[in-house]
């Protein structure tokens, strides 16, 4: 009898080979290797400057001139299929301020979802979306009316339209309240374990590195460390994330140094 044993397991969220970017004169990611796992949140972290929304562009599939291999969902980056199973959100709000919060969403609704037999779930994608984001009271008020953090929020709003299995979010909680972002962070962990959604946020603020479930720390284009908060505290002896961090970028400095004595 022949046996066909278990089903092959899905492929990671993003998986990365050698993965580089350049710009001009400028290497900006340098033969990067990591692997983003399903249904969880990664927080990707480091200072300004350092290559998060250049990698970020890259996995979506935005990002020019890339060079190795970067698998997103188990096709290659920018592939078309993935179009409607990947949600990004930049930055700088997308929306139109002359639109209302409703239709800006329904225009986006209509882009994923196009033809007259969809417009029941596009209404009821967009309610929900709508409400994810805690904006129902503002559904009907102008883009262009609200705070930062509201059209960050009406941002976050499009790209959950289409209950995507991979999200990916550069540094979606800037300029928002304490009380905000508690709440949005309270949203990323409800869509990864109740809908199984795969989460990529980017921050240059380390105490919201606690709040993620693995972590990948940038400096200067490379990845230092990828691993969960408790396994980086213990290889580093340190009691936070940001004294981990502090620790690995010192310790690749002094490697720097080692490399140049040899030389």
């Amino acid at each position: 009898m022949m046996n066909y044993g278990s089903p092959a397991p899905d492929p990671p969220a993003v998986h990365a080979t050698g993965l580089t970017v350049v710009r001009g004169p400028r290497t900006v990611l340098r033969a990067l290797d990591f692997t983003v796992p399903r249904g969880r949140i990664t927080g990707l972290l480091g200072p300004s400057g350092c290559g998060k929304s250049t990698l970020m562009r890259a996995i979506v599939g935005t990002q020019a001139k890339v060079t190795g291999t970067l698998d997103v969902l188990g096709r290659p980056a920018g592939h078309p299929t993935l179009r409607n199973r990947v949600g990004y959100v930049t930055q700088a709000p997308s929306v139109y301020d002359d639109l209302t919060v409703r239709q800006n969403l329904d225009y986006f609704a209509a882009i994923l979802d196009p033809g007259r037999a969809a417009a029941e779930r596009r209404h009821e994608n967009v309610t929900r979306a709508i409400a994810d984001v805690d904006l129902t009271s503002h559904a009907d008020a102008l883009a262009g009316n609200l705070s930062g953090g509201q059209r960050n929020r009406v941002s976050l709003a499009v790209a959950l339209l289409g209950a995507p299995e991979l999200l990916v979010l550069d540094e979606p909680t800037v300029g928002l309240d304490p009380v905000l972002r508690r709440d949005l962070w309270a949203l990323f962990h409800a869509i990864a374990a109740d809908r199984g959604a795969t989460l990529l946020v980017s921050s240059h603020v380390m105490d919201e590195a606690e709040r993620c479930h693995r972590l990948m720390l940038m400096r200067e284009g490379e990845i230092l460390a990828e691993d969960t908060p408790d396994a980086l505290r213990t290889r580093t002896g340190t009691d936070t994330v940001e004294a981990a961090f502090l620790h690995l970028v010192d310790e690749a400095a002094a490697a720097g140094r080692d490399k140049e004595r040899i030389r």
